[in-house]
C-alpha cells in the first residue's frame, strides 16, 4: 500500500553542499524530516555536479519519511556558468554582460528539456533566449532554422 504524502518541500541547494543550517534545516525541519539523513543522501547523489545549484523537490510521507526529486540547473545559473559570469545586468534593456552563441543556448535547452514544458527543442531553445535577454545577454546570430 501507498504511504500518504502529508507535503512537498521545494529548495535549491549547492551539489554535495548540503548541510543542516539554514535553508535546508528550518525547512525540513518543520515537517519533522530527519535533516541528517536527507543531507547524507543528497549528497551522495549530486557528487558528480559539485557546488552546481540544484533544485529538489522533497516528498514528505505521513511516517516521517521522505523521497526526493533532483531536477536540473536552472537555466540562468547555466547561462551565467556559460559566460563565467557572476550576475546578470541589472539593467538588461541597456547594459548586455555579454553574448552567447545558439549552439550554446541548444546545449542548455537539451539539458533543461526534461523539466521544461516544451515538446520540441527549439521552442525550449526559444525558452532559454528570452530568459538570456532578460538578464541582458545576447544571443548571437540567426535563430537556427530546420
Amino acid at each position: 500500500m501507498a504511504k500518504e504524502i502529508t507535503g512537498y518541500v521545494k529548495l535549491q541547494v549547492r551539489g554535495g553542499q548540503a548541510n543542516p543550517a539554514p535553508p535546508i534545516g528550518p525547512a525540513l525541519g518543520a515537517k519533522g524530516l530527519n535533516i541528517m539523513d536527507f543531507c547524507k543522501a543528497f549528497n551522495a547523489r549530486t557528487q558528480d555536479k559539485q557546488g552546481k545549484v540544484l533544485p529538489v523537490v522533497i516528498t514528505v510521507f505521513q511516517d516521517k519519511s521522505f523521497d526526493f526529486v533532483i531536477k536540473t540547473p536552472p537555466v540562468p545559473s547555466q547561462l551565467l556558468e556559460a559566460l563565467k559570469k557572476k550576475s546578470g545586468s541589472s539593467e538588461p534593456n541597456r547594459v548586455k554582460v555579454g553574448s552567447v552563441s545558439w549552439d550554446q543556448v541548444k546545449t542548455i535547452a537539451q539539458d533543461k528539456m526534461p523539466d521544461l514544458n516544451a515538446f520540441t527543442v527549439e521552442s525550449a531553445m526559444k525558452m532559454v533566449a528570452g530568459t538570456a535577454r532578460s538578464m541582458g545577454i545576447t544571443v548571437e546570430g540567426e535563430f537556427p532554422k530546420n
